[in-house]
């Protein structure tokens, strides 16, 4: 009985390993509700301002809760080169 209930978590746990993170250039859309209390989590995203200009935040929560934020990317924002 102990092989089946192990075998049954591996095959979840297996299931997990094939989920990579998301990949960094795609845009992720802010929806509502928009929170306006954030985790102190580091995760950083650059958010794409309604101006057209690009702002680093500290996670996507953070990102969101600015009314100006329409949709952010995984990573901080890359410099312009001149």
């Amino acid at each position: 009985m102990k092989l089946v209930y192990l075998l049954i978590l591996m095959f979840f746990l297996s299931g997990c390993s094939s989920l990579g993170p998301a990949p960094i250039n795609k845009q992720m859309w802010c929806t509502p509700p928009r929170l306006k209390v954030c985790t102190m989590e580091y995760q950083p995203v650059c958010g794409n301002l309604s101006s057209g200009e690009k702002q680093d935040f500290s996670s996507p929560c953070n990102a969101c809760a600015e009314d100006e934020v329409a949709s952010y990317s995984l990573g901080p924002c890359q410099e312009k080169i001149e």
